[in-house]
């Protein structure tokens, strides 16, 4: 029992991991936040102080990252003064709909400034220590990241681009940093709601994904013994309900 006891201290006064989890105050973002809180040291990421601030008091031991990710400058004081970091979960994401006859370049470059650009300056920039803690770069793709339909070709070649990207940050990093694709399909969050609005249908969640079945998969990429990298994940809805 004394041992066990002992045992128990030694894990609690160990430091816990510390991830930074980019569009943490809405959607799949907000439960990774909420499903690694207990054990990870939980940096929220988010454009709203206001936003970033509810969700980090919601968290033990959680800190705030307020930051446009779209501005360079703003970026990199923030990973400066960010201190080190075992893991980044990209979850901030914007959607993009439309017919390619409609698309501006405004929408193209707005998308993938976001879901390209961003994800891959940031991770640049927290590339010195992800290596030094042998961390894991988790990057929350979309099933739009293998398949572009009509009206989605602004999303889906985002999508099909942080692919290729993580693809070749694996590649290259293999032995010091571990880097997943998780790619959903449908998830019931307000992106979701925005897309079938844009469809022109009415809302339906019993097509999607809850939050929580994805931040699952997060989870378990980032928490994989250190013998094994997930590469690569792919979460559909079952059709079940519970």
């Amino acid at each position: 029992m004394a041992r066990a006891k002992r045992a128990s201290g030694l894990r609690r006064a160990m430091p816990r991991p510390t991830v930074l989890v980019t569009g943490g105050t809405r959607g799949i973002g907000r439960e990774v936040v909420r499903q690694l809180c207990e054990s990870w040291r939980v940096v929220v990421g988010g454009t709203s102080a206001e936003a970033v601030a509810a969700v980090v008091d919601d968290c033990p031991d959680a800190v705030g990252f307020v930051c446009d990710l779209t501005d360079e400058d703003a970026v990199a004081v923030a990973v400066a003064e960010l201190g080190s970091v075992d893991a980044v979960v990209h979850s901030a994401g914007v959607v993009g709909y439309g017919s390619v006859e409609d698309t501006r370049r405004e929408d193209w470059r707005r998308v993938m400034e976001v879901n390209v650009v961003a994800v891959a300056d940031l991770t640049r920039l927290l590339l010195p220590s992800l290596r030094e803690a042998s961390g894991t770069v988790v990057v929350v793709n979309s099933g739009s990241g293998f398949n572009a339909g009509p009206n989605g070709a602004v999303y889906a070649a985002s999508k099909f681009a942080v692919r290729a990207w993580a693809d070749a940050l694996r590649a290259e990093e293999r032995g010091a940093v571990r880097v997943c694709s998780v790619h959903p399909g449908r998830v019931d969050t307000d992106m979701q709601r925005e897309l079938q609005a844009a469809e022109g249908r009415d809302y339906d969640p019993s097509i999607a994904l809850t939050v929580t079945s994805v931040a699952k998969a997060v989870a378990f990429a980032l928490e994989a013994d250190a013998d094994a990298t997930v590469e690569t994940i792919s979460v559909r809805p079952s059709g079940l309900r519970p």
